[in-house]
Formats: structure tokens, C-alpha cells, sequence
């Protein structure tokens, strides 16, 4: 199969024996999350209660409005979503054209993301009118347009409407399942805006609960949108909804485990203690994991059995399989529903928490200001880390499933390279939600003690545990013949422009040591500090530069690799500019992220630039060790492939009789003989 011919041949009917009884299911789901929503906005307090006279208020249409509407933007989320996942499920290559029911999914997505862009408009005026109180009949288009240019929940939702509007548009043009995949990633960006603004923003350790949310409501959509994308779309092909079922399954897990995880640290965060158990936030929130626990037991108890039975097309008590997973999609998707719609009424519902702090300093950090430092607390202490827990916790899981799935097919994996990646994963936590963590937001040094963990130590870590030669050994083949699986995409993955872009020596230096100083050498610092966001950006960046640049250097990724002489000259002309930074900062006289730190007005940091002196010597001292460390790694490496290169030849020379060696001596015998002629 070639690029520019369909990736399969599909004759069957898109919809036998017509649409209606889909359509009532549809209909049914919807009903079932609308019913759920209503529930618990009367039960939790989130419905309109009744006008204080003398007191504004925006009405019972905005009231019970704003989050119908809210939901309705969800489920139409969730139908684009699933129309692009229809051809990632179903076609052999990345770089095959649509045909049959992935063009047809990819059609229906151009009118559900146009009505999905217009729900998220009328949220806008919906919202204005429930924050400012004022009735929807008395909105003025003056007003409006300011809080959509000046106010967070407006903007969030004009930038939600505007890539709803560019997947409208863009669906029209899609020809393979690469640019379906391309636009399936816009389409997911535009579910975060929003997600940055509610409760996440205005509750308790502000970074922990926003990773919390967006990773929940992410992989909720794409585990709904895959089931209602094998219902709706694949329902009446066997052939082809079988190889989305066995696809899918591994995706459905993973979502699974994570909107689960997610969902259990979002309520801890906004629950906050064992004695708001009895708020209605937090009952709603049980209900909630209590629906998304039984999909969970209909999965594991189906999930498998039907994907075999798909293939097969035999039934069980006269059911068919392809009845039975329609049957359970139905379900499964009606469950989802009532969870979104329960999760939409959260929204709503008063936190019991509130919002429990009254300074700026414990608002800006989202907690308490730690007490002062002593040897047990930088050991044993811990504050929630959404970045932390998501790396470790992702990470752990992930590499245990490799390593699993490998031992379950009779191969081996070095355990030393399980304990190089755990350990690079505690670093990574003490860091971030570990004692280290707890002080890196109120003391310069401390921060940037945690900032050489995360792009110096624990990526040296990581990668010596090699977690892409895993990937590549653990990850599934085609399911195809000719087809690209989950492997060879990793691997043409590696080998591409923008992987050779980013693995690329400039690149690598620049981010982990050039980029230290214009963020900490200007305002950037001070700004970012005072961003939940835009700490949590810092920190990413830091782990995201150090295994670039020490994947480069110390990493087994197949092919692209460049020499070892190359990898000590990279390390070499490194060093030098890591050095230069650590002895400006040790000699400023201007304190970096003054503004920041002047606002919390630590205690037991009286002195900012004594601190910051401190935080260079630590700079220097933390980043020229592992540095060390890496030239040693690197000699070891490079004695150890000449010693597997020289006993390769010898194998070589063995089987062939010296035939190189021999090839070697005759080109300087004709040398030779060509002097003597020409003296």
C-alpha cells in the first residue's frame, strides 16, 4: 500500500437498519448526563438559589444556562474527539489516505467543532453575566467585550472558540491520518483554556490541582471519545471496529488509570481534609468516582473476552459479539456521560475548602510558608507537586509495564537499568514534592539546589535506565500487514526532522545552559515565580532540557548518534558557560527575584543576596560534578563499543580468513609499487 490510496476498502452500510435506534441511545446518553448535572446542582448548592432583595442578581437563566450550556460543550468535545480518532484506529499508515468511514467521521467532526465553537462563545456571555450579576437582557456588547480581553475566564473561552473554529475548518482539508492526528492534538489543546480558570485556579496548591484537571478531563475525553467513536462510527463494520477494539483496549486503560489517579488527587486537593468527607462536594465527587469505578469493572470484565469474540464473530447465549460490544459501548458511554455531567456540576458546587488563606505570600504559594529549614524537614518533608506526582507517577507506571510486558515474553531487562530509572524518579520527587520541593519556592538557594536535581542528576539517571530502547522492545508491532504500529511509529518518530531538530548538540546546549541566563539574569525570573503556571513552565523546562541534552550524550536511541569524540567537545564547550553563570551570580549585586521575595518576606531568609551568593556556589558545585560524573559515564561507554567493535572484527576476520586485513595490505602493496614506478 502506497500513500495516495485508501487505507481500507470499506463496503459496508454506514448505517443498517437506519439511525433511529443510535439516535435514541444518543439522545438517551445525553439525557442521562443532563439528569445527573440537575441532581447535583439541587443536592451540593449549585443551582440558582433564590434573589436577596436589594442585591444584583443574574437570573435563573443564566443560573441553570451557564453549565447546561457547559456540558453541552463538553459532549460536542467529545464527538469531535471521537471523529478523529476514528482513522488513528482503523487505518494501517500514518501517511495513507482516508477513505470510508474515517472521511466520514472526519466529515461529521467539521459541523460538531462549528457548534462546539459557538457553545463556547455563549459561555462567555453566560459567564459575564453569572460573575458580574447581571441579567442577561441587561448585557451590554461594551462590557463583553472587555471581560473577553481583560478578565482570565473570558479570554480562556475566546481562545477555547478560536481552535474550536480552526478544527472546523481545518477537518474540510484532512486527506491521512497523520493530519488526523495533527488536528486530534489542536482539538484536545482547546479542552485546557478553560480548565486553567475554574476551581483548579482558586483553590489550595494551585499547581497540583490544575496538572490534576487537565489530565483528567484529557484522558476522559479521549476514552469517551474512543467508545463512542467504536459505537457510532464503527458500529456496523466488523472488520473494522474489531482492529479499533484491539487498539484501543491498551488506550482505554491507560485513560482509565488516569482519570482515576487524576480524579482522586483533584478531590484531596479541593476536599482538603477527612472531615469535609460529608460536604456535598465531596459526595458529589464520590458519586462520581463511584460511576467512573463501575465502568472500570464493565472494561476489565468485557474488554478482552469481546475483542477476541469481535474477531471471531461467535456469540455467547445467542448474543452475538458485535451485539454485545454495541451493547456495552452504549453503556459505557452513558455511564460517561452521567460522570461528565456530575463532573460539570462540581464545577459549580462550593468547595468546603474555600479559599483558605488571607496573605498574598500564602496565596501566591498556595499554601502556608514552610518554618524554617533544619536537616529533617529537607529530608522528610512534602507539599503536593502536580508536575511530581505526574512524572513519577506516569513515569513508574510506564516503565513497570514495559519491563512486565517484556518478562512476559521470555526476554530480559538489565535491572540496573531499573534501579538507574527509579532513582532518577526520586530525585525527580524530592525535587519537586519532597523536602527540597517544600523550600524551593521561598528560598533562592534552595530553588536552585532543586533546579540542578531536576536538570542535572535525574536526568543522568533516567536516561542510563534507557527508557526508549524499553519502549521500542515493550511496544506493540503493526496488527497489520504493511501496517505501522505502535513501535515503528516510535521509531520513524526518532528518526525525524523535528527529533533531529531537537537532538541536535546547538539545540541541546542552548536550552540547558543558555537559556539560565535570560531567566535568571533579567525579569524573567521574578515573573515567572509569581505565575503558578509559570513556575510549573520553569520546572518542566528543566527536566525537558537535561534529557535532551543528557540523551544526547549518554542515550542508546538506534541511529542519528553522534561520535564520542563529538560528545566530549559538546560537554567541553558546556561547561565553561554553566561555570561563567554560577560566578555572575555569585557576584551580582542586583537580587534576582527581588520583587517575588520581598512579597513573601521569608523570616528566615534576612538577607536575599547572602542567599543568592549561596545558590551560585551551590550552582557551580551541583552542575560541575555530574558533569564529572558524565565524562567518566562516556569513557566507560566509548572503551566499551570499541571492545564489542574489535571483537566483532576478529569474528569477521575469522569466518572471511583476514580477507579485510588482506584488502588492506594489497591497496599498500599498489601503493608501493606505484612509488617505485614514479620515484
Amino acid at each position: 500500500m502506497t500513500a495516495g490510496t485508501p487505507a481500507t476498502t470499506d463496503r459496508t452500510p454506514a448505517r443498517p437498519g437506519g439511525g433511529w435506534p443510535r439516535t435514541v441511545a444518543l439522545a438517551g446518553g445525553a439525557f442521562a448526563g443532563l439528569t445527573a448535572l440537575v441532581v447535583l446542582l439541587l443536592a451540593g448548592g449549585g443551582a440558582p438559589a433564590e434573589p436577596i432583595p436589594g442585591l444584583p442578581d443574574p437570573g435563573r437563566l443564566t443560573g441553570w444556562g451557564l453549565p447546561v450550556v457547559r456540558l453541552l460543550a463538553d459532549l460536542l468535545a467529545v464527538g469531535v474527539v471521537a471523529g478523529l480518532l476514528v482513522a488513528p484506529l482503523t487505518m494501517r499508515r500514518p501517511a495513507d489516505e482516508m477513505g470510508g468511514r474515517a472521511l466520514r467521521a472526519t466529515g461529521s467532526v467539521r459541523w460538531l467543532a462549528l457548534g462546539w465553537a459557538v457553545a463556547a462563545l455563549a459561555q462567555v456571555v453566560l459567564t459575564f453575566s453569572d460573575q458580574f450579576a447581571v441579567p442577561l437582557g441587561e448585557v451590554r456588547w461594551v462590557e463583553l467585550r472587555g471581560f473577553a480581553r481583560t478578565v482570565d475566564q473570558g479570554q480562556a473561552l475566546i481562545v477555547q472558540a478560536l481552535l474550536a473554529a480552526v478544527v472546523a475548518v481545518a477537518a474540510r482539508w484532512l486527506l491521512t491520518a497523520r493530519s488526523v492526528a495533527v488536528l486530534l492534538g489542536v482539538a484536545l489543546a482547546a479542552l485546557v483554556p478553560p480548565l486553567l480558570t475554574g476551581h483548579a485556579a482558586s483553590s489550595g496548591s494551585h499547581d497540583t490541582a490544575i496538572v490534576a484537571i487537565v489530565i483528567h478531563v484529557l484522558a476522559a475525553v479521549v476514552w469517551f471519545g474512543g467508545v463512542v467513536a467504536l459505537w457510532w462510527h464503527l458500529g456496523s463494520s466488523t472488520e473494522l471496529r474489531a482492529r479499533a477494539v484491539r487498539r484501543f483496549g491498551a488506550l482505554a486503560a491507560w485513560c482509565f488509570g488516569l482519570v482515576v489517579a487524576s480524579g482522586a488527587l483533584s478531590a484531596w486537593v479541593r476536599i482538603g481534609s477527612l472531615d469535609e468527607l460529608g460536604s456535598s462536594y465531596a459526595l458529589g465527587a464520590l458519586a462520581k468516582v463511584a460511576v467512573v469505578s463501575l465502568i472500570g469493572l464493565l472494561v476489565i470484565r468485557y474488554r478482552r473476552s469481546l475483542a477476541a469474540r469481535a474477531e471471531r464473530g461467535d456469540g455467547t447465549d445467542g448474543i452475538s459479539a458485535r451485539g454485545l460490544l454495541t451493547r456495552l459501548t452504549v453503556l459505557e458511554g452513558g455511564l460517561m456521560a452521567v460522570a461528565m455531567g456530575l463532573g460539570v456540576a462540581l464545577s459549580r458546587t462550593p468547595l468546603p475548602v474555600g479559599e483558605p488563606y488571607t496573605s498574598a505570600a500564602e496565596n501566591l504559594l498556595g499554601g502556608p510558608i514552610p518554618p524554617e529549614p533544619t536537616l529533617g524537614l529537607l529530608l522528610w518533608s512534602f507539599t503536593p507537586s502536580g508536575l511530581g506526582f505526574a512524572v513519577v507517577g506516569i513515569g513508574a507506571a510506564a516503565y513497570l509495564v514495559g519491563v512486565v510486558t517484556l518478562r512476559r515474553r521470555g526476554d530480559a531487562w538489565p535491572v540496573l537499568r531499573t534501579i538507574l530509572w527509579f532513582a532518577g524518579l526520586a530525585v525527580v520527587g524530592y525535587a519537586t514534592f519532597g523536602g527540597l520541593g517544600v523550600y524551593s519556592n521561598v528560598m533562592f538557594s534552595a530553588h536552585m539546589a532543586a533546579h540542578m536535581m531536576l536538570s542535572m542528576v535525574a536526568p543522568i539517571l533516567l536516561v542510563l535506565g534507557q527508557p526508549i530502547q524499553l519502549a521500542l522492545r515493550a511496544l506493540p508491532g503493526s496488527d497489520v500487514p504493511g501496517g505501522m504500529g505502535p513501535r515503528q511509529m516510535l521509531s520513524a518518530a526518532l528518526g525525524s526532522r523535528m527529533a533531529r531538530l531537537w537532538l541536535n548538540p546547538v539545540t541541546a546546549g542552548l536550552l540547558l545552559v543558555g537559556a539560565l541566563y535570560p531567566v535568571y539574569l533579567t525579569g524573567m525570573f521574578d515573573w515567572l515565580m509569581r505565575s503558578h503556571l509559570g513556575h510549573l513552565a520553569m520546572e518542566l523546562h528543566f527536566l525537558v532540557a537535561g534529557l535532551i541534552f543528557f540523551e544526547l550524550l549518554l542515550g542508546s536511541r538506534p541511529g542519528h548518534q553522534i561520535s564520542y569524540i563529538s560528545r566530549l567537545l559538546l560537554l567541553l564547550v558546556t561547561m565553561p558557560f554553566h561555570a561563567f553563570f554560577s560566578v555572575a551570580l555569585m557576584g551580582a549585586d542586583t537580587i534576582v527575584g527581588e520583587r517575588y521575595y520581598t512579597l513573601l518576606a521569608v523570616p528566615y531568609v534576612p538577607d536575599l543576596l547572602v542567599d543568592q551568593n549561596l545558590a551560585g556556589s551551590m550552582n557551580w558545585a551541583l552542575g560541575e560534578v555530574p558533569m564529572v560524573m558524565v565524562i567518566v559515564v562516556l569513557v566507560i561507554q566509548w572503551f566499551r563499543d570499541d571492545t564489542r567493535e574489535a571483537k566483532r572484527r576478529d569474528r569477521a576476520a575469522d569466518r572471511d580468513g583476514d580477507a579485510e586485513l588482506a584488502a588492506y595490505n594489497r591497496m599498500l602493496q599498489g601503493i608501493g609499487d606505484e612509488v617505485k614506478r614514479h620515484p
